[in-house]
């Protein structure tokens, strides 16, 4: 699977998927449709397939849903087609998420999201009740997609030293598409909701306490295969490197220059790097 949490590094890894299911999609920016279901694909003869991937931990199929394979091809993942109400959806969220990159929260008015969605004002409050209900919507998905894509990095087969290196050169990508900067929504947004929407602030909020879990998990796992040196506490040092590229990504976009994410990065490596 090739791996690609938003700079230009962009590395490969198996990831485990049960036999004959492993598949091969490239996550950028953009993420694989949330219609695939990985865990559900049909074997020859009568099986059950688990959940949460099919397998347990000694490696067996775990007897928790049952399929039919005469009803599908054969050892082929099963694409679930989103419905059109989905899908308009989808698009509203995918266009508002573009704007307000670009104008901000307040300043994205609704005529111009219906306008450019190429959706009617009455199908806009089918999906949301207000302007601040698509907002939390839109950060869900946001935050949803960002978390997805740093697993990815947090589960691949590298030392804690190198997926911390990957994680801090996305933010230095100088690609409109793939940059941090450019496209993080808590670059753009975290001053200007958090007095706005309670709702807004608490999504935020949330989604930056599970990323800071996840960058500690690399802390941890570094520091134990010794790639990383020894932290007093991880969990600390995690948040503070996470404030430090955010304010970094902040200034970066005030001054036009990305002086002072690559001052960033040198003290990263300073302070993490043996």
């Amino acid at each position: 699977m090739l791996i690609s949490i938003g700079g230009d590094a962009t590395f490969e890894a198996i990831i485990p998927i049960p036999p004959l299911a492993q598949i091969r999609v490239r996550f950028g920016n953009a993420f694989a449709p949330r219609s695939f279901r990985a865990d559900t694909y049909s074997q020859p003869h009568s099986t059950t397939v688990a959940a949460n991937g099919g397998s347990n931990a000694s490696g067996k199929i775990n007897p928790a849903r049952s399929l039919d394979d005469r009803s599908i091809p054969s050892y082929m993942p099963v694409m679930i087609e989103p419905s059109k109400s989905e899908q308009t959806r989808q698009r509203i969220l995918t266009t508002g998420r573009k704007l307000v990159l670009g104008v901000g929260f307040t300043g994205m008015g609704l005529q111009e999201l219906l306008s450019v969605s190429g959706v009617p004002k009455g199908s806009f409050y089918h999906y949301f009740a207000s302007k601040e209900a698509f907002g939390c919507a839109m950060l869900d998905d946001y935050v949803a997609e960002y978390l997805e894509r740093l697993d990815l990095l947090v589960a691949a087969p590298l030392s804690g030293g190198e997926r911390l290196k990957q994680y801090c050169q996305a933010w230095l990508s100088r690609d409109a598409s793939t940059s941090i900067p450019e496209n993080c929504l808590v670059v753009k947004l975290a001053s200007e909701i958090s007095d706005m929407s309670e709702d807004m602030r608490l999504i935020f909020d949330a989604g930056v306490i599970a990323l800071d879990e996840r960058i500690e998990r690399i802390l941890r796992e570094g520091v134990a295969d010794g790639s990383i040196k020894p932290i007093a506490d991880p969990a600390e040092a995690a948040r503070l490197l996470y404030g430090q590229w955010l304010g970094a990504a902040i200034l970066s976009k005030l001054s036009k220059s990305q002086q002072s994410l690559r001052d960033a990065l040198n003290d990263t490596s300073a302070r993490f790097f043996p």
